[in-house]
């Protein structure tokens, strides 16, 4: 893993080229020992988004959770899938990502539009509002022959941020923060007489290494509060580092962490070049699909012919991909009917 170390300009440091969109850039500031995570996502993001034409509040809502999925997916140091979802009963009853190691991810929304519509003519565009009462669930699947794991947390908050915050939290064992953003790019197109949307979004993930938890106080939560699947014990987050570099990330604007022109690797010298950070080759993620052919006739072979009597149409069944939006069209003979 490659190492570059951001620092004060005035101590000689040669800055590293640039990560570029879509690329998880790993980092260390050891005066503060914390470690962490940033991504700005462009193209990648921008596909998942626009293959499905998400109204706005709905394409931000998932862009939200596509990061987190990023950030967190990321660390996994094995062969596995990391996936995060919501579900609710809002008008946005569903958001589904999963990372697939070591680069590959993929996204859906599930909604009412009808529903939705109302929302939004009433003036109900808050992420409380479109998402409503419900959960959201964090799942490490390392295989079939490991077992999974998942934690859980009330949809509790403001914003998708502040619950994963929930969720750091009551869960983890190690300090974590987070702060990310979405945002709508528009630019004029090339002949001057319109414009271009693209969706971009950005993330930083800090944790506390665990070499330093000796520090912190560990407490339980009286009469068990934490919701079902999740820890009961929280971290009473008092060491001065740590608060420093909590309070670093917090000053993040939501345009730095979509901004282009700022990049990851400025973004990380902004934050923490008086101390010092320390950047490592990271991931270039990509918008991947696991969805096959195969897959599909595997799964419509398993079924009973009376199952598929009303899914025929002309002779075939299609089959859409949630996630990337593929149509499969199997015939009779592919699947042994």
């Amino acid at each position: 893993m490659t190492d570059n170390t951001l620092e004060n300009e005035d101590r000689g440091a040669r800055r590293p080229a640039l990560a570029g969109d879509d690329k998880v850039v790993p980092f260390h500031v050891a005066p503060l020992e914390v470690r962490g995570r940033a991504v700005q996502l462009g193209p990648v993001l921008d596909a998942m988004l626009s293959r499905h034409d998400y109204p706005a509040p709905i394409a931000k809502l998932l862009g939200e959770v596509i990061v987190l999925t990023v950030l967190l997916g990321t660390s996994l140091k094995f062969e596995g899938k990391f996936t995060v979802q919501t579900k609710t009963d809002g008008p946005v009853s569903m958001l589904v990502t999963d990372f697939t190691t070591p680069d590959s991810v993929r996204a859906y929304a599930s909604f009412d539009a009808g529903m939705l519509d109302e929302y939004l003519a009433a003036g109900k565009s808050s992420p409380q509002d479109l998402l409503g009462n419900g959960f959201m669930a964090m799942t490490i699947d390392q295989g079939n022959f490991m077992q999974r794991y998942q934690g859980i947390v009330a949809l509790e908050g403001n914003s998708l941020e502040e619950v994963a915050q929930a969720y750091f939290r009551q869960s983890e064992q190690i300090p974590t923060h987070l702060r990310m953003a979405v945002a709508e790019a528009v630019e004029p197109d090339a002949g001057g007489q319109g414009s271009t949307h693209s969706w971009r979004a950005g993330g930083v993930l800090i944790q506390f290494l665990p070499e330093n938890m000796g520090r912190l106080t560990v407490r339980d939560i009286p009469g068990g509060d934490a919701p079902e699947g999740a820890s009961e014990t929280v971290i009473e987050e008092r060491d001065d580092l740590w608060v420093e570099a909590r309070s670093l990330v917090e000053t993040v604007s939501d345009d730095e962490l979509t901004d282009p022109q700022i990049g990851t690797e400025t973004l990380l010298y902004r934050l923490f070049h008086e101390r010092g950070v320390h950047v490592f080759d990271g991931p270039q993620v990509a918008d991947k699909c696991s969805c096959s052919r195969e897959k599909i006739v595997g799964a419509l072979s398993a079924m009973d012919r009376d199952e598929l009597a009303d899914s025929w149409i002309d002779g075939r069944i299609e089959s859409t991909c949630q996630f990337c939006s593929t149509v499969y069209s199997i015939t009779a003979e592919e699947i042994g009917h």
